[in-house]
């Protein structure tokens, strides 16, 4: 089965030309050193993780380079869902043609600051739905909090393909507080366009390994969404057990989850999604 890990970050060393934030720790992440492809290929290889996307850590800003690099050494484990500013100028003409970079599968945005937040109805980021839709960038967000904005704009780009990142749980929750939000995020199901990562999930609960408490989260999504719309994922560096784990999770925790439908779930869905093919076959 191909596994493919829907979020990961890459970081190089701290530098004065690329400095980590203060303090030297990377924040919201648990390493403080390096996470580069020679570092991460084989973890990948360790837990039998094929692929990954890659999302550049948002405290380097916009810069795409590393994962680009890492991209094209790498075309056969990396791609890219790059960063771009909503609100400057410049971002306009940028995404046209944003997908000829090689490696670029599409863009990740998140709206979870106060000041973002208010970009998903205020008109800031319509530009970018529009523009998005034109271009066939597909899109990963994270609406923690502001789930029910997706709705009207899922409806007017139906040929906008939306990724909802992190189910929608707002950072920091766990256990019943963190998936409050379930009613408004499968109510998004309705639209063919919307698709979900199942990403980071055993950071958002205090229970051990097989995280119990999980699994009825999990059917519920896959129940609206369905196997093609839901993607694993673990945004490693904040994954709070081991790889094998949060695979497992899916694997053999799950037994009322088909084999097949494990296979797009673990893979094969968010590679047809973003456009990045499959290997050939051996």
């Amino acid at each position: 089965m191909l596994i493919v890990d829907a979020q990961v970050h890459l970081w190089a060393a701290s530098t004065p030309e690329r400095p980590w934030p203060a303090g030297a720790q990377v924040t919201g992440v648990h390493r403080k050193e390096p996470l580069t492809p020679d570092v991460f290929i084989p973890i990948m290889d360790e837990a039998g993780v094929n692929r990954a996307v890659v999302v550049p850590p948002q405290w380097e800003g916009m810069r795409n380079d590393l994962a680009l690099e890492a991209a094209r050494v790498h075309p056969d484990r990396f791609a890219v869902m790059g960063r771009l500013r909503v609100n400057e100028p410049g971002s306009r003409s940028a995404i046209v043609g944003w997908k000829k970079q090689p490696g670029m599968l599409g863009l990740r945005f998140t709206f979870t600051a106060p000041n973002e937040r208010p970009w998903l109805s205020d008109g800031t980021a319509d530009w970018l739905w529009a523009a998005a839709e034109r271009e066939g960038i597909p899109l990963m967000i994270y609406v923690a909090g502001s789930v029910p904005a997706v709705d009207k704009i899922a409806a007017r780009h139906p040929g906008l393909r939306l990724v909802i990142d992190h189910m929608a749980v707002v950072s920091g929750t766990k256990d019943a507080a963190a998936f409050t939000h379930l009613p408004q995020l499968v109510e998004l199901a309705k639209h063919p366009n919307v698709a979900v990562k199942a990403s980071g999930l055993p950071g958002y609960t205090s229970e051990p390994y097989p995280f119990r408490n999980l699994h009825p989260v999990i059917r519920r999504v896959y129940d609206a969404f369905g196997p093609r719309r839901v993607f694993w994922g673990t945004d490693w560096s904040r994954l709070p057990c081991s790889y094998s784990q949060a695979i497992r999770l899916f694997t053999e925790e799950l037994p009322w989850l088909p084999e097949q439908d494990q296979a797009w779930i673990m893979g094969r869905g968010v590679c047809e999604w973003l456009g990045w093919p499959l290997p050939a076959a051996k």
